[in-house]
């Protein structure tokens, strides 16, 4: 056996396997790049404050846009010693739990500290969330498929209706 073969069965998931378009991938990628940018300056903004709740929302956004960045564009973060290991882990795992993790993240300043800042800073990075829970839902079926399955429907009712009657099989 070469080496290719041995190291084919031990390959990991690759992104390519969640059935998201290369397209649809690079969306979610900009929207979790604009969500990181829109959550630092926000944050930056949140934190000139002497409300401890709206400091530690800004905190909390400066944060999720830090992990925005580490998971999403990890070439930005080269300073960073694990950046690539964060980055290969976030990649391997699924659409969904991505979107719980991005909803979550984008969720809690908002609810530390309901302000316009912190509504619309957290904004797309919810909407980076969004996009991820859709690509979760996997594609959209072709119209030839869905008749076919409809006329299947139909006539599983029509013989149902026909034993029903009394009407022999």
């Amino acid at each position: 056996m070469s080496t290719e073969e041995t190291a084919a069965p031990n390959k990991a998931a690759t992104p390519e396997d969640d059935g998201m378009t290369w397209w649809y991938r690079w969306l979610c990628k900009i929207a979790g790049v604009l969500g990181g940018i829109s959550c630092a300056i926000s944050g930056v903004w949140n934190c000139v404050t002497v409300n401890p709740l709206n400091i530690a929302a800004g905190v909390w956004m400066v944060l999720n846009a830090f992990v925005l960045f580490l998971c999403e564009v990890p070439f930005c973060c080269q300073f960073v010693e694990f950046a690539n290991a964060v980055a290969a882990r976030a990649d391997k795992l699924k659409p969904w739990q991505k979107s719980f993790f991005y909803c979550g993240m984008a969720l809690f300043p908002v609810f530390l500290s309901f302000s316009f800042t912190t509504l619309f800073g957290n904004a797309i990075a919810f909407a980076t969330g969004v996009l991820y829970g859709l690509a979760s839902l996997g594609k959209k079926g072709d119209a030839v498929t869905y008749a076919r399955l409809q006329h299947q429907k139909r006539g599983d009712e029509e013989r149902m209706a026909e034993t029903a009657n009394g009407a022999p099989e």
